[in-house]
């Protein structure tokens, strides 16, 4: 039972139940993230721009889920690793690519690099040595796509943190978070 109740579209103003109408169409369905969302119009409205607009920068869908997966693992987000060992299916992740990013791992070097970075910054809470800095910068990152990552990681914190306080019920297969081995 949730702590903080979702939000029926009806139940609530014209501008908010027009962005859950365009997430439901979008998606197919409407996910109780988006309607505990709704609790506060501004948060919603927040996340899915942030989410919208991270989609247009240079991670890919998988290399995004990796981090999404990742970030929420750490933080014990049983909604969010269920949701997105979901959705990291249709960008093209295995069991064991979903597998591996929950633990902060990934078979292709760069997808590694990525993984490991954001998970980095999720533990130390981005007090990341200049060593660890000089490091990821010579394997590839750049400034720009380490700005990127963080966003991704921020977006992570505040759903996890979200679904966790909320006590959010999972609408989607139920992934236990002992499972990553």
């Amino acid at each position: 039972m949730p702590r903080i109740k979702p939000i029926a579209i009806d139940q609530t103003d014209p501008a908010t139940a027009a962005t859950l109408h365009a997430v439901h169409k979008k998606l197919g369905a409407l996910p109780n993230i988006f309607t505990t969302f709704a609790q506060s119009p501004t948060a919603l409205g927040s996340y899915v721009q942030l989410s919208e607009n991270l989609t247009k920068g240079r991670l890919s869908p998988a290399q995004r889920e990796r981090i999404a997966l990742a970030v929420s693992q750490e933080n014990a987000c049983q909604y969010c690793v269920s949701a997105h060992a979901t959705i990291a299916r249709g960008a093209g992740l295995d069991d064991s690519a979903i597998q591996q990013a929950r633990l902060g791992k990934a078979s292709e070097p760069f997808d590694r690099l990525i993984t490991e970075f954001a998970l980095k910054l999720a533990r130390s809470r981005a007090e990341i040595s200049d060593q660890d800095l000089e490091v990821a910068r010579r394997a590839g990152l750049d400034d720009g796509l380490m700005v990127e990552i963080v966003a991704n990681v921020a977006l992570h914190v505040m759903t996890n943190y979200l679904n966790k306080l909320a006590g959010t019920d999972i609408d989607f297969p139920v992934i236990d978070l002992q499972s990553a081995a």
